[in-house]
């Protein structure tokens, strides 16, 4: 009995992995139709596409005449061994081209694939400038040769080593994937350059069997797990690409995944410490992951995996970009790069404010308690460190970046047109550049806007929930709202309040740079977190996005499981390969429904009932079951999920409003008593009101998908255009159909 289980169940993947790769067992009942499987159709690059044509019955492939504008390509297509009329169509030219199929007695099909240059830009707008090259390649857009490296797993030591095909060692060991295929466990792992930049994937490969899109070797899954980096940074030179085989923080589901039969991936541009643009993150996903599907044949899902700057680039681009990822694994959690950016603003004026007691009232003095109290963290030097980590790196424009030469670097009096390494200039196109309205002189000097800040902490009642408690008293609560300011353009501190401006703060939403959420119900998520390591990677940013699903599903997310675990920051060292193992489980379950409903219902009813909130790596433990969802994690002490400076000041647990509805000041909603001297100083210090944290915030609005921050010609779109739909259902190759929903737009 056991062996016809398995069986039964080899032949139901196998199957499966047919549907994903796209043979068809009955002929297409309507006329001809053109599939562009490879990516959407309208941000194809490198000048070729994989592409199908799909025949009615009665039409045989020696009748199909196939045209690229006016040229013949029909001898780039046949009838291939997944049963589809398909080909790897190359020569295309930049920009649009008309790809026409025929057939006696049949209406003509036709797309446009619009192509464009394998060095980028895709979606995300003119490249920043300057960019190195650290390859040692002369081309502009650092084009290199395409390279092969082999590794073997020992039977001895489990461990991969180099393997050389020519001299095969006599330990290489073996696995079964999940095709049912058994095979040496040799990994080949290509390297090459897409978007200036660098890309790694990895297969198990058998050398010297071939393998093509619409015939590939037969151990693979048709599964793909991207893996990512760590940090927050805006590099101008090339990189390298995570690793393919191991995970940001120890741990090696990238290997475990390879033995299953997935390809694994990842891009240097998906190394968030390199490059920390949203719009530049996804555009090399969708470019690797189209030249993958060329390579190697379609998809039925995509997962990814990694810790901090890997979990911001997992949860911005899944919500900005659908249909990239169909699972995460985000771990030691960050909801994205702009609502972050809000704490960070109020770290570095609490520090300037906090820690220098010269600056402080008479007779106002502060203990550690009470700074804690209104940081919402009782470690300052949590504080310190994030501030010190990234306020200079991301945020001063005279700091410098790799890449740029610092003569180059900006200046206000002596080079204002010099390169301003923060992230808000790195993504000028996103943001888009201040109105000249506001222009500072560096900016009259040169003529143009620099990119504007989406962060404001006017309104801002610092320290107000510390106040209530009786933790601080009103003279304290006044001289620090007070006292804390803002900062002006050049990051120089003022005693005025930071004012986010437009377009950029309209902007950060449209985009995704502050993460809605409203695209993730389709996604599954598994987040994997240990305590507070009192380094900034704070806890409660895994409850940040199930406070904004839930805002968007209206109800308790089931698409979002937290797994708590005691290892600071990673929860467990084996969790990237349960979350891994689990989320596979998930995903297969979805892709084998077939019920009429909505992606988000699929995902949220086939949920295994053993995938749920974890509150220890032993099951059981600090849990509390909500009928309906299982159990869930509740004793947020224990789990050190401490609050922001916002969050005292009455933001929720979302923490995603940059600037704040206001509200008039009122003394009647103080439950204390203020001096007039002092409500004085208070109105002063808030002269526009207070913060309305029960509304929406200004210009707060859902994500729009699929933003292009370019125009036909390539020239800059400010703010971003909406693609909207694949165009032609283009882009089939990503998903099974389970998944195809995001091509609708």
């Amino acid at each position: 009995m056991p062996r016809v289980i398995r069986v039964t169940a080899t032949v139901a993947c196998l199957a499966a992995c047919l549907a994903a790769s796209g043979a068809r067992a009955a002929p297409h009942p309507g006329g001809l139709r053109i599939e562009v499987l490879s990516n959407r159709a309208d941000v194809i690059s490198g000048g070729d596409a994989l592409v199908a044509v799909d025949l009615p019955g009665g039409v045989q492939p020696s009748q199909v005449r196939v045209t690229l504008g006016a040229a013949d390509v029909t001898g780039q297509f046949a009838k291939r061994s997944n049963g589809r009329y398909e080909g790897l169509l190359t020569g295309l030219r930049g920009g649009g081209n008309v790809l026409t199929a025929r057939a006696p007695g049949q209406s003509a099909a036709q797309i446009v694939i619009r192509n464009h240059s394998i060095g980028g830009p895709v979606l995300s707008g003119p490249q920043v400038r300057p960019w190195v090259c650290t390859n040692g390649s002369k081309q502009p857009k650092c084009d290199a040769p395409t390279t092969y490296e082999y590794q073997y797993k020992s039977s001895v030591d489990g461990q991969l080593h180099s393997y050389d095909p020519a001299h095969p060692p006599s330990d290489v060991a073996t696995t079964t994937t999940q095709t049912g295929k058994t095979v040496p466990f040799i990994v080949r792992t290509e390297t090459g350059y897409q978007d200036r930049d660098q890309y790694k994937i990895a297969l198990l490969y058998q050398p010297g069997k071939p393998w093509a899109a619409w015939g590939p070797q037969p151990q693979f899954n048709h599964k793909l797990l991207i893996t990512h980096g760590a940090s927050c940074g805006i590099d101008h030179q090339s990189g390298n690409a995570p690793s393919v085989t191991g995970d940001t923080v120890g741990g090696s589901s990238p290997t475990t995944a390879l033995g299953m039969g997935f390809a694994v991936m990842s891009t240097a541009l998906d190394n968030a410490g390199h490059n920390c643009n949203l719009a530049t993150e996804a555009e090399s996903l969708v470019m690797a992951k189209e030249h993958l599907i060329e390579s190697y044949g379609t998809l039925r899902y995509t997962i990814g995996t990694g810790c901090s700057g890997g979990s911001l680039v997992q949860q911005q681009v899944a919500n900005a970009y659908p249909g990239i990822y169909q699972g995460i694994l985000p771990q030691c959690s960050f909801p994205d790069a702009w609502s972050t950016g809000q704490q960070l603003a109020a770290y570095h004026f609490d520090r300037l404010y906090f820690e220098n007691p010269s600056t402080w009232a008479p007779g106002v003095a502060w203990t550690p308690a009470q700074i804690a109290a209104v940081e919402g963290h009782p470690n300052h030097g949590n504080v310190i460190i994030f501030d010190t980590v990234y306020w200079t790196a991301l945020a001063d424009p005279t700091s410098g970046c790799a890449g740029v030469d610092p003569s180059n670097n900006y200046d206000p009096q002596t080079n204002p047109g010099g390169v301003r390494c923060t992230l808000a200039d790195y993504m000028i196109n996103v943001l888009g550049p201040r109105p000249q309205s506001v222009w500072s002189a560096p900016e009259r000097q040169i003529g143009h806007g620099f990119a504007g800040l989406p962060i404001s902490d006017v309104g801002v009642q610092f320290g107000l929930e510390a106040l209530r408690k009786g933790e601080i008293t009103p003279a304290q609560f006044v001289d620090l709202n007070a006292k804390i300011g803002g900062a002006d353009i050049d990051l120089n501190h003022t005693t005025q309040r930071s004012d986010a401006g437009e377009p950029a703060l309209r902007n950060v939403y449209r985009s995704g740079g502050v993460n809605e959420t409203n695209n993730l119900t389709d996604v599954a998520i598994i987040d994997l977190r240990g305590p507070d390591p009192g380094a900034f990677h704070d806890v409660y940013r895994s409850w940040t996005i199930r406070a904004r699903l839930e805002r968007q599903e209206g109800h308790f997310p089931r698409n979002q499981v937290i797994w708590f675990g005691q290892t600071p920051l990673i929860g467990d060292p084996s969790y990237t390969t349960k979350g891994l193992q689990a989320m596979d489980r998930w995903l297969s379950a979805v892709d084998a429904d077939h019920r009429s409903m909505s992606l988000a219902q699929k995902v949220s009813a086939d949920r295994p009932t053993d995938v749920h909130d974890r509150c220890s790596a032993v099951d059981g433990v600090e849990q509390v079951s909500v009928p309906g969802v299982g159990p869930v994690c509740r004793l947020k002490e224990l789990q050190t999920r401490f609050a922001t400076p916002a969050m005292v000041a009455g933001e929720s647990v979302a923490t995603d409003i940059n600037k704040c509805s206001l509200q008039p000041l009122r003394r009647s909603d103080y439950p204390i008593e203020f001096t007039d001297e002092e409500w004085a100083q208070l109105e002063a210090a808030l002269p526009t009101g207070v913060c309305d944290w029960q509304r929406p915030g200004v210009d707060q609005r859902n994500t729009i998908p699929w933003l292009s921050y370019q125009d036909a010609g390539g020239q800059v779109v400010y703010g971003g255009r909406a693609l909207g739909p694949a165009p032609g259902g283009s882009g089939g190759g990503w998903t099974s159909g389970t998944f195809s929903s995001w091509r609708g737009g």
